[in-house]
């Protein structure tokens, strides 16, 4: 069996590399989630510490903008959950 042959053959089964890629696609968007939303919270934390008196406005701010980002790494997640599960 000739070379060219081999990587023809490993190419036309790219199967096993989407699913690793998938699964290491939706491990970063967890990380990335997680270390968005820590930002927030040490953000608001200063913010409260320096303004105690707008606590109110800074937490709902913060609350919307950890949704939306957990709205995109569930998202992401599902993605790559699809690319395992549907061929």
């Amino acid at each position: 069996m000739s070379l060219l042959s081999i990587l023809l053959e490993g190419a036309s089964n790219l199967d096993p590399i989407a699913k690793l890629g998938a699964g290491l696609g939706a491990g970063i968007a967890a990380i990335g989630a997680g270390i968005g939303i820590g930002q927030i919270g040490r953000g608001a934390l200063e913010s409260i510490a320096r303004q105690p008196e707008s606590v109110g406005d800074i937490r709902s701010n913060m609350i919307v903008a950890a949704a939306l980002i957990e709205g995109v790494a569930f998202f992401a997640i599902v993605v790559c959950f699809l690319v395992i599960f549907i061929k």
